[in-house]
């Protein structure tokens, strides 16, 4: 089992110019001599049911942070805290090649669905060292899109921003870094690196615009300590 904690920086909130200090926490697990298996920073976390030929899917969860107003400088509205809940299906095309693919559910906040598109390309030596880059495509319904970068006629009223009413798709495009390192068979060091762009009716939002940026930056290093529980 390996456990890490270290500190990240990530936008405020999706389409923030600022950015923010948070926690940054990593578990894996194997079995027997096994290495870990391959995960990129920004996997949603999910459990295969089923695995086979490289092939793999199960539930996939992720919780998106919530917006204040105060986060945004206008009054345009508040998005809780989402639990998102869904799916994701991956395939292991060789050692070095991975895709995947995830649809979430927001339960409150957002409301909406959300998903992502991504590859990986692979560099490792068992676990001693992971590095892992690849592109990313971000989509979503209306719902999720309006929440983020809506503008609805209360919100024009009182904050002087105009009406927008933008509808699903792709949103952003992205790359991502990942990098685990051991010091020693107990000690090592993880952190990644990711950049994302928004793209289509996300970009076109006026908090975007005028009160935020469609580059989106975050990053983040942490220790892991690695240990074996014996049965």
């Amino acid at each position: 089992m390996r456990v890490g904690l270290g500190g990240q920086i990530q936008p405020k909130f999706i389409g923030s110019d600022e950015s923010q200090v948070r926690p940054l926490f990593d578990f894996d697990l194997a079995r027997g001599a096994n290495p870990f298996p391959f995960e990129a920073p920004d996997d949603s976390f999910g459990i295969p049911l089923f695995s086979k030929g490289g092939f793999a899917i199960g539930p996939a969860a992720n919780i998106q942070s919530k917006r204040k107003e105060s986060d945004v400088g206008a009054p345009v509205g508040k998005v809780n805290t989402t639990i998102e809940v869904g799916g994701f299906a991956e395939y292991q095309a060789s050692d070095s090649i991975r895709l995947r693919a995830d649809l979430r559910k927001g339960l409150g906040g957002h409301d909406g669905l959300v998903g992502s598109f991504g590859a990986d390309h692979i560099w490792r030596d068992g676990d001693r060292y992971v590095f892992s880059v690849g592109p990313r495509v971000l989509f979503s319904n209306a719902r999720f899109q309006r929440a983020y970068f809506g503008v609805d006629s209360a919100a024009a009223l009182a904050s002087d921003l105009p009406e927008y009413r933008p509808d699903g798709g792709i949103y952003a495009v992205a790359a991502a870094s990942g990098l685990s390192y051991q010091f020693s068979p107990r000690f090592g060091l993880f952190g990644y690196a990711r950049y994302e762009r928004l793209v289509g009716d996300a970009a076109k939002s006026p908090i975007v615009r005028e009160l935020g940026s469609r580059n989106q930056l975050s990053g983040g290093v942490g220790l892991s300590y690695t240990f074996t529980i014996e049965r």
